[in-house]
């Protein structure tokens, strides 16, 4: 076992990552104890329902274009737990990773026996990790943190930081068990990112929801800046390998913009990027070096969010989990591929709204699919392909279609197989439905094992 394995094992033995505790004391109490690293540098904080990875490394591209050192938050991972916490947009090193893990263990078992004290529960995986990533980015140190929020907002443990720019990506229904039944109660939690001297800048979000940020951001008396009211997208031209921007900005229009990634939700959480890193380097007042953002957006990436894994047939995997992820994902695919067959791979985790999703992707590809191979990935949390195979029936899948396999190797190898079928040059497959799926096949595909 390597020490990275170890330290692994040590998280991964604390309530798991779809556990989260909705309390803030305990990352209060252990950052204190560590010295408060959550305040080391400055934060820009994302929550959203939908696109805050992909807006988070978009914002961190920019930032690393403008010369400033960044340390990026994010999860889930696809392959490895590093990834979460990035330094200049790379993975932080296993060695970093282990030892100040080890470093901070200590003071963390104080927060556990005192919580054990109370009658409450350990610290989480998620807080562990999350507390860890501060106590990375302090000790390299940073110039800013990108913190995406794990799930919701004011009780998130990310939450122990106080963000100068709060940004807010798409509202829609997830975790409605934790977050509430409507737009609107689900931005009262995600709000709560919102701090006294931050700066707000939003999607384009549903009227409830909008009426929350806005009423938060005016009992604050902080600026806010809203999609289409502030700052908007003018103008994408689909391109070679992505696509083509103009986008006013709360300052100036910056034009000739080459975003390597597809689909309008890009185009969009592009532009949200860019008006986050207006108000964090100029208060939203300043005109931005225009090379600067292009080349900031040139390298901007986003792994497992329609990514082309393979060609000859492509291979695209989405890590689209709810219905909206998934409608988003299947107009950018029809935008910007040529398919004329298309094979769907399909795991969902056990918390997620599985027939809504499967309902969505058969009304969303419609003829264009035949056929669609029901898997799982390795996660407990995986709905058992047998019973995930039901669940498409039930949503309108004709059971013809549909292969059922546990295996990925056999999953991949059917999928391929039936997007080749009839010497088809112009088939491809998509694999979506959870993350932990996406980066199982992901590592099969770059000759790794799940």
């Amino acid at each position: 076992m390597s020490e990275l394995d170890r330290v692994y094992a040590q998280l991964l033995s604390r309530a798991p990552e779809n556990k989260m505790e909705p309390r803030m004391a305990p990352m209060f109490r252990a950052v204190e104890i560590l010295g408060e690293p959550n305040k080391a540098c400055p934060v820009i904080h994302i929550t959203g329902t939908n696109g805050k990875t992909s807006t988070a490394r978009m914002i961190e591209s920019l930032l690393m274009a403008h010369d400033l050192r960044t340390g990026r938050y994010s999860s889930p991972h696809l392959i490895s737990v590093t990834e979460r916490i990035a330094i200049d947009g790379a993975p932080v090193e296993d060695e970093t990773f282990v030892r100040v893990w080890d470093e901070i263990s200590p003071f963390l078992e104080i927060v556990d026996a005192e919580l054990v004290e109370r009658g409450e529960n350990k610290l989480t995986y998620f807080e562990a990790v999350t507390i860890l990533a501060f106590a990375v980015f302090a000790e390299v140190p940073v110039d800013v943190v990108v913190l995406e929020v794990g799930l919701g907002g004011i009780t998130d443990a990310t939450n122990v930081a106080d963000a100068d720019v709060s940004v807010i990506t798409p509202i829609s229904l997830d975790h409605t068990d934790l977050l509430g039944d409507t737009p609107g109660e689900i931005a009262e939690e995600k709000v709560g990112i919102l701090k006294p001297g931050g700066y707000l800048v939003s999607s384009v979000q549903p009227v409830d929801a909008a009426d929350v940020l806005l009423a938060r951001a005016r009992e604050l008396d902080v600026p806010a800046a809203f999609d289409t009211l502030d700052f908007k997208l003018i103008e994408r031209q689909h391109g070679v390998g992505g696509q083509l921007l103009s986008i006013q900005g709360q300052a100036a229009r910056y034009d000739e913009i080459f975003l390597p990634l597809f689909g309008a939700h890009q185009a969009q959480n592009a532009t949200v990027a860019l008006a986050a890193v207006e108000a964090f380097l100029g208060g939203g007042q300043r005109e931005l070096n225009a090379d600067l953002v292009r080349d900031g957006f040139a390298a901007a990436t986003s792994p497992g969010r329609l990514e082309l894994l393979r060609a000859a047939p492509s291979i695209l995997v989405d890590a689209g989990h709810n219905p909206d992820g998934i409608r988003v994902t299947a107009e950018a695919i029809k935008e910007s591929f040529g398919f004329t067959r298309l094979v769907l791979m399909v795991g969902i985790l056990q918390e997620k709204d599985a027939e809504a999703m499967l309902y969505t992707l058969r009304e969303e590809y419609g003829d264009m699919v035949e056929d669609i191979c029901i898997t799982q990935s390795s996660s407990p949390r995986a709905i058992p392909a047998g019973e995930l195979s039901t669940l498409a029936i039930d949503a309108g899948w004709p059971e013809a279609d549909i292969h059922v396999t546990e295996n990925l190797e056999d999953a991949i190898e059917w999928s391929v197989g039936r997007a080749e079928a009839g010497n088809d040059l112009s088939g491809g497959v998509l694999v979506t439905g959870s993350i932990t799926l996406v980066g199982e096949i992901s590592l099969l595909l770059k000759g790794g094992k799940p």
